[in-house]
């Protein structure tokens, strides 16, 4: 206490993301002190023997964001990704067609009428989402029956990636990325999107096709119980950051945490929900290096990130 005064920020057109982290640190402004802790945990989680897990709900990947998480993911700067249905929907999307920018206020009959789905201020036209997708998966859907049965479902992702990199826009993908990185991508939801609608309809003609969940929760086990130290990365709430850390509570919690949320806790929901109260739950070591970083993770998570990079 008053040992550190607040000092000005400063900048011009030559001051760097790393300059700008370095002078929120100084600087406090709130949630500008919380964004330069949150890069110094991330660069911590990054030395020694730290198990990484990134976790974010799909709605970013609609975005140029999904840039910024291929990035990290080349850069090494993870291990393990959990995530929703709708990150490979947005994924496959996008590198076989197009979004576009659109605006909060559209009118939203009008664009039904158009076959246009609105995402925020993202505009996603059914000719570049529903059908494209069906048309790319069910003949990679049929090659994997008929080389096995049986399949954890983050293989098929990888299966997926390893073809998405193929395609005029692969370098694009997230999915892809993983692939030649070998980071397992993990959906604890996987029917809950386009992607898992179309392994619904391969499902009908083909009833002994299975999606051995068990068999993928398992080698989550494997990895938080080997793992030295655990570290992650989530943004929002919902699914993708409970299975990360529901998982780790089995070893006693996460050493490092950052979450980036829009959400209030007074709800109670999982998004609001603060890294804070996983320490009551044992998901969140009682000493981790934590933080919650109140906010819109397109705009926070370059600032995080982008220093590391």
């Amino acid at each position: 206490m008053h040992e550190n005064p607040v000092e000005d920020i400063d900048i011009d057109s030559k001051t760097t993301l790393a300059d700008l982290n370095s002078q929120f640190a100084k600087a406090g402004g709130f949630v500008a002190a919380k964004v330069a802790t949150a890069t110094s945990i991330i660069q911590d989680m990054n030395q020694g023997e730290c198990t990484k897990f990134l976790s974010f709900p799909a709605d970013i990947m609609a975005t140029g964001t999904r840039g910024l998480l291929r990035q990290f993911v080349e850069k090494g700067m993870t291990d393990v990704i959990v995530t929703t249905c709708g990150t490979l929907d947005h994924d496959i999307a996008r590198v076989l067609s197009d979004y576009y920018h659109g605006d909060f206020v559209m009118d939203d009959q009008k664009l039904r009428k158009k076959g246009v789905n609105r995402l925020g201020n993202v505009l996603v036209p059914d000719e570049s989402y529903g059908i494209p997708i069906e048309n790319w998966i069910q003949p990679i859907l049929s090659e994997l029956y008929d080389k096995d049965k049986r399949w954890i479902p983050w293989r098929i992702w990888h299966e997926f990636g390893l073809r998405l990199a193929d395609e005029e826009k692969g370098s694009e993908s997230l999915l892809a990325t993983c692939a030649k990185k070998g980071i397992k991508v993990f959906v604890p939801g996987p029917t809950d999107g386009a992607v898992g609608s179309q392994l619904w309809m391969f499902w009908q003609t083909h009833k002994d096709f299975t999606l051995d969940i068990l068999a993928e929760e398992h080698e989550l086990s494997d990895i938080v119980h080997e793992a030295d130290s655990t570290g992650a990365i989530m943004v929002g709430g919902g699914i993708s950051k409970h299975h990360t850390i529901w998982w780790n509570q089995f070893r006693d919690g996460l050493d490092y945490a950052v979450q980036v949320t829009t959400a209030p806790e007074w709800d109670g929901s999982l998004s609001g929900a603060r890294v804070r109260e996983a320490v009551s739950w044992g998901k969140v070591q009682p000493k981790a290096r934590r933080i919650t970083v109140e906010g819109d993770a397109t705009v926070l998570l370059p600032l995080i990130l982008g220093p590391l990079l």
